[in-house]
């Protein structure tokens, strides 16, 4: 099938927007009226010239069949990826051909795309090549991997005095304290170049100020710190699978080493997380044929989105490679065999006992675990007082929604698609309850994105 027999729905377009602003404006770019000379060619290239505040129209290109998810250029001067003319001209495309005819790429629009394409193949040649020459002085790896544990080392040490301090004194202290004290900790983290540990130290320095409970929470948290800093300090003993959540959960870096699985990949759900140094972004993806859910992760710099971007909803045929752990869903997308494309697959589902099951087998391979993938069949969002959850339609069980999720728009948009019957949703569930991400209606219908 070419690029041109494939149209995406304006929700799968707007999925890919960066923000609610995005989305938007995205949407009001999405008519024909600003745009001119568009078009688009059977190798996934859509591109046009928008007209916008200045003189020159803007210049936007777009690659669909990017491996990594659509790739973007526009000459405006946005910093948002993608940009709103961008999202505008795929909304253009994904209403059929009228507006975005088949043609010839312009000069301008040709010459990004070869070079684009050049680039990705060199990059591969190169990471081919890279790969050998680093087996070739295993000795220097083994040294710098001996320095770098042996400062994880003196970290998780110090951090388990500061622990015992702090238990020791009482938890009334933390409260006294306030953040600083969890600041500097974390700063002596990152020094120890623990990533992971510095992270969950700054955790720790929200939980006194986050209401009624409070000691209670820190106390687990810290629990689960110290279980951490322990697994580190003794990771000789453990089973090989455990060491290497452990080493993750640290933060140390590792590569996918599993074997590439090929299969066909549905989209299951795409959010971002950010911070004042990053934005992550987390893609759910549910192999048709292997049965297996597996894990994106891409990153950001502050205040701009992460390039790897596939639309909720759609299935591409690509390889994807585990990272190692146990418990482990985190994978690397490999080899795409053909661009994303609109399907009928739609992820198995699970009852509301059996979600809380499947988290409670996942702590065994994985104590830090905050949540699991589950799809829930056959729930309906239902008021709880101040809160929702989502009931099981054919037994007397439910799962609370998250306090993230009750604040979230897409609370609405699930209960609007639901209007009182059961759906289908995908989403993560855990100790804080469950946060859904996508849902679909029953019988047939597309994925609504709710996150």
């Amino acid at each position: 099938m070419t690029q041109q027999g494939v149209r995406w729905t304006a929700e799968q377009v707007l999925a890919l927007a960066p923000d609610a602003a995005s989305r938007k404006a995205g949407s009001k770019l999405g008519a024909a009226g600003p745009w001119s000379e568009a078009g688009s060619s059977d190798e996934g290239t859509v591109w046009g010239l928008c007209k916008g505040s200045g003189s020159k129209p803007y210049q936007t290109v777009i690659d669909i069949a990017d491996a990594a998810g659509p790739a973007y250029k526009c000459s405006c001067p946005s910093r948002k990826f993608p940009c709103k003319h961008a999202l505008g001209l795929l909304l253009l495309w994904a209403d059929g051909e009228g507006a975005v005819p088949p043609a010839q790429a312009p000069d301008w629009a040709e010459q990004w795309i070869k070079g684009r394409r050049q680039r990705a193949e060199e990059k591969r040649t190169a990471g081919a090549s890279g790969s050998s020459s680093a087996s070739g002085d295993p000795e220097a790896a083994r040294r710098r991997a001996e320095r770098r544990a042996a400062r994880v080392t003196a970290g998780a040490t110090e951090l388990e005095q500061r622990l015992a301090d702090l238990l020791r004194g009482g938890l009334a202290g933390a409260e006294q304290a306030g953040y600083g004290m969890w600041e500097e900790t974390a700063a002596r983290m990152v020094d120890a170049q623990a990533p992971g540990l510095a992270a969950r130290v700054r955790e720790l320095g929200a939980i006194p100020a986050s209401g009624p409970g409070w000691p209670v929470r820190l106390l687990e948290e810290c629990a689960l710190l110290h279980l951490l800093d322990q697994g580190w300090l003794r990771r000789e003993g453990l089973p090989d699978a455990l060491s290497d959540t452990v080493r993750s959960r640290v933060g140390l870096p590792a590569s996918a080493d599993g074997p590439p699985v090929r299969d066909r990949w549905l989209v299951l759900a795409q959010y971002d997380t950010a911070d004042v140094k990053l934005t992550t972004r987390r893609i759910w993806l549910y192999g048709a044929d292997s049965g297996r859910t597996a894990l994106l992760l891409s990153y950001g710099a502050a205040g701009r989105a992460p390039e790897l971007a596939l639309p909720v909803g759609l299935v591409l045929e690509a390889e994807v490679a585990a990272f190692p752990g146990a418990g482990q869903l985190r994978a690397s997308l490999g080899e795409q065999f053909a661009p994303p494309a609109p399907t009928s697959i739609r992820p198995p589902g699970v009852t509301t006992a059996e979600a809380t099951a499947r988290y409670g087998q996942a702590l065994r391979d994985d104590p830090w675990l905050d949540s699991v993938p589950v799809t829930l069949d056959r729930v309906v969002p239902t008021p709880d007082g101040d809160s929702w959850q989502l009931a099981d339609a054919d037994a007397d069980t439910a799962l609370p929604l998250t306090p993230a999720a009750r604040a979230r728009p897409g609370l609405w948009r699930l209960v609007s698609l639901s209007g009182g019957g059961p759906v289908k949703v995908f989403g993560e569930c855990g100790h804080r309850g469950f946060t859904p991400l996508t849902a679909w209606p029953q019988g047939e219908g597309e994925a609504v994105r709710l996150c």
